[in-house]
């Protein structure tokens, strides 16, 4: 087979815009992806040719990773998709609808490269001021979707479509391996237990900080993550309502 070399930065970026704009899938075979840091330039190509962040530093994003011995990733999520509980999805455009139910953490200070370099993981926590409930519904601009690479997917935010946030709380101490999670996708109930693939949504916080500060930027107060999903990957369809629950967080839900 001839070899295939990666696509340049503008060119995977220009696919990716032309989804987002025309509605339509895009094929990632088309388009090999060099690596990660590929993968977070054509991110930021993205961003600027459709004006997500033109305010500032994005305030919401996505982080995680399968394990702790897995490098994380994160993307920054495009504010017209990020809506408070209970949230009306039916205007949304998605090709399809994945559900994650999560955790996002919210910050009570600002944060700049310095500082992100400095925090263990009791200081980073220690900055979160509010956590709340959070549903991502899960969508792709690829062909492929679900299948696509993971660096296409990383191109692609993650495979982020949007998120919904429940009721901000106070952050405290919590047995996570003891935490259940109920969801409920149209009329399908399930619950999971100390299912968070890192067992403490809080342990991603300081690569999380040094990856957004890491040019410079200052992470404002007020800043969100979503911590990655307690449930797996379940797929929603269309007219459904999302339902999810964390004992002593609180909830969320979305009409799709």
């Amino acid at each position: 087979m001839p070899t295939r070399h990666p696509s340049s930065d503008q060119a995977l970026a220009d696919l990716l815009i032309h989804a987002r704009r025309s509605g339509a899938t895009v094929d990632a075979d088309t388009a090999p992806v060099a690596d990660v840091a590929q993968a977070y330039r054509v991110q930021a190509l993205v961003a600027g040719a459709l004006g997500w962040f033109d305010a500032g530093v994005p305030l919401h994003w996505k982080s995680g990773g399968p394990s702790r011995e897995a490098a994380l990733t994160h993307a920054p999520l495009p504010p017209a998709g990020v809506w408070a509980s209970p949230a009306d999805a039916r205007a949304w455009p998605f090709h399809w609808c994945g559900i994650e139910a999560e955790i996002a953490l919210r910050l009570g200070s600002a944060v700049d490269h310095d500082l992100a370099q400095r925090l263990d993981g009791a200081g980073a926590s220690a900055l979160v001021d509010a956590m709340a409930v959070s549903i991502e519904i899960v969508d792709s601009r690829w062909r492929q979707a679900r299948h696509a690479s993971a660096l296409h997917k990383l191109c692609d935010l993650q495979s982020h479509g949007a998120l919904v946030l429940g009721e901000w709380v106070a952050p405290r101490a919590m047995d996570w391996s003891a935490q259940t999670c109920e969801l409920k996708i149209g009329g399908q109930s399930s619950s999971f237990q100390g299912s968070h693939s890192l067992g403490d949504p809080f342990w991603l916080l300081p690569q999380w900080l040094r990856h957004v500060t890491r040019d410079g930027a200052v992470l404002p107060k007020g800043a969100v993550v979503s911590t990655g999903t307690w449930c797996g990957l379940p797929l929603a369809q269309r007219g459904d309502t999302v339902w999810a629950r964390f004992a002593g967080v609180g909830e969320a839900s979305v009409r799709l």
